[in-house]
C-alpha cells in the first residue's frame, strides 16, 4: 500500500470513530434524565473531549505518517544503492581465461570449480 493510500485511509476511520463518539454521548445525554443546564454542561464537556480525543489522534497520525515517510526514504536510499553496487558489478569486465589445445582452461585439470569434474 503507498503512503497516499494509507494516509488518505485514516481520515475516514477518524471521521467515523469521532462521529460514532459524539453520536454516542448525544444519545446518552438525551438518555438521561437531567435538567436543561446540566445536559447543555454535559454535551459541552463531551464535545470537547471528543475534540481532544481527535486531535490526539490526528497528531499520533501525523507522527507516525512521518515515521512512515522517513522510513520509506531511508529504505528508498538504501534499494538505489544496492542497485548501483549491482550495475557497477555487472559492468565489470569478465576475464576469460584462455584454453589449451585439449579445450580445458589452464591449470584447470579437466575440473570445474566444484571438483566433480
Amino acid at each position: 500500500m503507498s503512503q497516499e493510500e494509507n494516509s488518505s485511509s485514516i481520515v475516514p476511520i477518524l471521521l467515523t470513530f469521532v462521529a460514532g463518539a459524539v453520536v454516542g454521548a448525544v444519545i446518552a445525554a438525551l438518555a438521561t434524565p437531567k435538567s436543561g443546564p446540566e445536559l447543555r454542561a454535559d454535551l459541552k464537556d463531551a464535545a470537547a473531549r471528543a475534540k481532544r480525543k481527535a486531535a490526539d489522534l490526528a497528531k499520533e497520525a501525523s507522527e507516525a505518517l512521518g515515521d512512515l515517510k522517513e522510513r520509506s526514504r531511508l529504505a528508498s536510499a538504501d534499494l538505489k544503492r544496492g542497485i548501483a553496487d549491482s550495475v557497477t558489478h555487472l559492468k565489470q569486465p569478465v576475464t576469460v581465461q584462455p584454453s589449451n589445445a585439449d579445450g580445458v582452461a589452464a591449470g584447470g585439470a579437466g575440473r570445474d570449480k566444484s571438483g566433480n569434474g
